[in-house]
């Protein structure tokens, strides 16, 4: 089965940056879209950023700007590089790819100090 981890979530101040990785255990070019969604506490889970088979970036107006999605195919590997971090951007971050289905990964706390 499809499985996706994330790593490189942590502690960092306001303004710093870190880099997201998700490593999907299959080529990630199956995937229709792969994104990066987020949940902070008290709401609901929402797309931070997409990327579709093609190449094609979307992303929630909170983050445009200051967040990039990209993707290593190689490494089968989707990337979110967070620059400008705010704590309103303390959340957990999942991943998720798309074929037929949506699959998650399992996320990675950031959480971002004033």
């Amino acid at each position: 089965q499809v499985q996706l981890v994330e790593s490189g979530g942590g502690l960092v101040q306001a303004g710093g940056s870190l880099r997201l990785s998700c490593a999907a255990s299959r080529n990630i070019l199956t995937f229709n879209a792969m994104g990066w969604y987020r949940q902070a506490p008290g709401k609901q889970r929402d797309l931070v950023a997409a990327i579709t088979r093609g190449g094609s970036t979307n992303y929630a107006d909170s983050v445009k700007g200051r967040f990039t999605i990209s993707r290593d195919n190689a490494k089968n590997t989707v990337y979110l590089q967070m620059n400008s971090l705010q704590p309103e951007d303390t959340a957990v971050y999942y991943c998720q790819a798309h074929y037929g289905m949506d699959y998650w990964g399992k996320g990675t706390l950031v959480t971002v100090s004033s």
